[in-house]
């Protein structure tokens, strides 16, 4: 069974700290869940480091951001700029996690993050022994928006926060 606390602290500790994220299986196509919450975490200021072998093998780039086949690779550009992969979102099958952890883990990142619907506790076992935060079966884009504020932009009304009690209900 995964160790890492599945509450708002770590997911809010784990958000503000990665801020350079290799999204593996980011589509290009602009309807599709990657696509959107990769943009959304662009727009909020983390760099997105797209890792998809089809558009990469045509030397493409997604969000402005050059494509590439693997996870090692992608780390392999970004440290030759000076920087590091934090995070390794994937928008894979759960079945095909345990090469991309032990990716993760080889690359030195800080989390690996699985997205809505997808777990493997074993892949999740071995990256937490090797020191990586694992989240799974969470949205990253809807944690930030929840966290800090961002459902705004997703198009839904919060109206006014406050930890008043309402005296008319809305609905």
């Amino acid at each position: 069974m995964p160790q890492t606390p599945d509450t708002i602290s770590t997911l809010r500790d784990v958000l503000t700290r990665c801020r350079t994220l290799a999204v593996v299986g980011l589509s290009p196509q602009w309807h599709r869940p990657s696509y959107f919450a990769a943009k959304y975490m662009q727009a909020h200021g983390y760099r997105i480091v797209p890792v998809n072998p089809l558009v990469a093998r045509e030397g493409g780039s997604i969000l402005g951001e050059r494509a590439y086949a693997t996870l090692r690779e992608a780390d392999a550009a970004v440290r030759a700029e000076g920087g590091r992969i934090d995070m390794v979102d994937c928008f894979r099958k759960s079945e095909d996690i345990p090469p991309l952890a032990d990716e993760a883990v080889a690359i030195g990142a800080r989390c690996l993050w699985l997205q809505l619907g997808v777990f493997n506790d074993a892949a999740a076992e071995r990256a937490e022994a090797a020191g990586l935060q694992v989240i799974q079966n969470r949205c990253v884009k809807i944690e930030h928006a929840r966290l800090f504020g961002g459902l705004g932009w997703a198009g839904v009304n919060t109206r006014v926060i406050s930890a008043k009690r309402p005296t008319v209900l809305p609905y």
